[in-house]
C-alpha cells in the first residue's frame, strides 16, 4: 500500500511539473500593418514597444501571412491549414452586411489551435479583439470554436469610437452584444490587461492561450447618416495625433495611420508591462505578427517590397513577425529562413508538449527547433496562396506559389510573373519569358495544389 501511495504521489508530482512547464502563449495580431509600418523593420513610425519585443526576442526577415486578405489570413493562423482547404472557400473577406456571407465562416468540421490547446493540454483560451471568421450565428463565433472567453467584434472593422459596424452593434462580451464606450484600441488593451491580471491571481491556474487581435491600424467603419451608408474613416485617437505629426509625414492619411499605429504600440507596451508586473513574462511565449500587407490608400506602407494588401506580391504577404520567450529564444536573434503563419499551429502544440492532431491535414511545420536555436538549418519551403475576388478593393482572383527562392505569380490583369527572390527580393525583374520551363513547372504545380486542397 505504501509503495502504491508513493507511486501515485510521484505520478502526481510529475503531472504537476509537466503542467507547470507548459508556457502561456500570447499572439498579438495586428490589422493592415505592413512591412514599413513597424520601427524595427525600417519604418519612421515609432513603435518602441514592438521593437522591444524584437530586441528581447527573435525577428523573422522572411515571414509570410496565410493570405493577403483578413478572413483567410485569420483562418490560416488559427487552423494551421491553407485557406484553400476551408469548408466555405474563405479566400476573400467576409462582408458583415452581406446576406451571401451570413452563414459563412469557420465550420464545425474545422479545428482551431485554441480548441486543441484547451482539449489536449488544458489551456484556458481567450480571444480579445477582432474575429472576422463568421458573425451572427452562435456556431460561427469564438465560443463555439475553442475559446473560453471572447471580448471584441466579429466584422472586418469597427467604428473605433462607437464599437459598431457603421450603425450596427458589433461588440461582444462572450456571446452577448453589449454597448461600449471608449476607443477600440484602448479597450482591447485594457481587456487584455484585465485577463492577464486575473490569470496571475488564480491559484494553480492552467496555462493560457490569448489571441490578442487588434483592429488597428485598419481604418474604422463609420456611418454617414445623410447617405445612410457605411463609410471608411481613419480614426486616430486625439492623444496620438500630435505625436504622429512629429514624425514628419506630409500625407494626412499617413499621419492618421501613424497615430493609430502609435496607439496600438502603446497598448502593446501596456500588455508587456502587465506580463512583467504579474510575473507571467518568463513563462510566456509572445508572438507578434501582422495579418498581411498594408493598404496605401489608407496609410499603410510595404516599401521597399512590391505590392500591397489583397495582392500576392511580397508587399501583400511578407509581414513583420517577432517571437519572444525568455530563456528559450535568444534575445536579439534573427531568422532569415522562410516561415509562415501556418507554422504557428504545430509550433504551439510542440511548445505545449502535445502532438498536433494526426487527423488534421496541417500545412505548416514546427518552428520550435529554430526558435530555440537547436536547429538553424532549414530546407527550402513551398508556400501556396489563392485570393478570391474582393469587391470593395475591386480585385479579381490571384494565385502564387513559392518553392525555395523561386516565386510564380498569376495575376488577373498583368499576367504571369516568375521571380528569383534571392536575387530580386523586390520583384523588379520578371523572368517568365527567359525561364519558360521553370514557369511551366511551377504553373503545373500550382494547378495541382489548387485541385488537391479541394479534395
Amino acid at each position: 500500500m505504501r509503495k502504491f501511495l508513493i507511486a501515485c504521489l510521484a505520478s502526481l508530482l510529475t503531472f504537476s511539473a509537466s503542467a507547470a512547464e507548459k508556457p502561456n502563449i500570447l499572439i498579438i495580431f495586428t490589422d493592415d500593418q505592413g512591412w514599413n509600418d513597424v520601427g524595427c523593420y525600417g519604418s519612421k513610425i515609432p513603435t518602441p514597444n514592438i521593437d522591444r519585443l524584437a530586441a528581447e526576442g527573435l525577428r523573422f526577415t522572411r515571414f509570410y501571412a496565410a493570405s493577403a486578405i483578413c478572413t483567410p489570413s485569420r483562418f490560416g493562423l488559427l487552423t494551421g491549414r491553407n485557406p484553400s482547404r476551408s469548408h466555405d472557400q474563405l479566400l476573400s473577406a467576409l462582408m458583415f452586411m452581406s446576406d451571401e456571407h451570413r452563414d459563412m465562416g469557420i465550420q464545425a468540421d474545422e479545428t482551431t489551435i485554441a480548441e486543441v490547446l484547451r482539449r489536449d493540454a488544458g489551456y484556458h483560451t481567450a480571444l480579445i479583439g477582432k474575429w472576422h471568421l463568421g458573425h451572427g450565428d452562435a456556431r460561427l463565433l469564438p465560443l463555439a470554436n475553442g475559446f473560453d472567453h471572447f471580448i471584441g467584434h466579429t466584422g472586418g472593422c469597427i467604428d473605433f469610437f462607437t464599437m459598431t459596424y457603421g450603425n450596427i452593434p458589433d461588440w461582444y462580451h462572450d456571446s452577448q452584444l453589449v454597448s461600449e464606450n471608449g476607443y477600440a484600441t484602448d479597450l482591447i488593451s485594457a481587456e487584455a490587461i484585465n485577463f492577464l491580471e486575473q490569470q496571475s491571481e488564480k491559484k494553480s491556474a492552467p496555462p493560457f492561450f490569448l489571441h490578442l487581435a487588434y483592429n488597428a491600424p485598419h481604418f474604422g467603419k463609420g456611418w454617414d447618416p445623410s447617405k445612410k451608408e457605411t463609410v471608411n474613416l481613419m480614426q486616430p485617437d486625439t492623444g496620438t495625433i500630435k505625436r504622429a505629426a512629429e514624425v514628419g509625414f506630409d500625407d494626412k492619411v499617413r499621419r492618421e495611420f501613424a497615430a493609430m499605429t502609435i496607439s496600438l504600440d502603446d497598448g502593446v507596451g501596456q500588455v508587456l508591462d502587465t506580463l512583467e508586473s504579474t510575473g507571467l513574462a518568463d513563462n510566456t511565449l509572445v508572438v507578434f505578427q501582422t495579418d498581411h500587407g498594408g493598404d496605401p490608400t489608407y496609410g499603410g506602407s510595404n516599401l521597399p517590397l512590391r505590392g500591397e494588401k489583397a495582392t500576392l506580391f511580397e508587399g501583400g504577404i511578407r509581414v513583420p513577425c517577432i517571437a519572444r520567450w525568455p530563456g528559450k529564444v535568444e534575445a536579439g536573434s534573427v531568422i532569415s529562413n522562410a516561415a509562415c503563419a501556418l507554422d504557428w499551429f504545430p509550433t504551439f502544440c510542440a511548445a505545449a508538449g502535445i502532438e498536433a492532431p494526426r487527423n488534421l491535414p496541417l500545412d505548416g511545420q514546427n518552428l520550435l527547433p529554430q526558435l530555440t536555436g537547436k536547429n538553424s538549418d532549414a530546407k527550402p519551403r513551398e508556400f501556396f496562396w489563392e485570393l478570391g475576388a474582393h469587391a470593395e478593393l475591386e480585385r479579381s482572383p490571384w494565385s502564387a506559389l513559392i518553392n525555395g527562392d523561386w516565386k510564380y505569380l498569376d495575376t488577373p490583369k498583368q499576367g504571369e510573373f516568375l521571380f528569383n527572390l534571392h536575387d530580386d527580393p523586390h520583384e523588379e525583374h520578371n523572368l517568365a519569358e527567359s525561364q519558360g520551363d521553370r514557369l511551366t513547372t511551377m504553373r503545373t504545380r500550382r494547378d495541382g495544389l489548387h485541385m488537391s486542397y479541394r479534395e
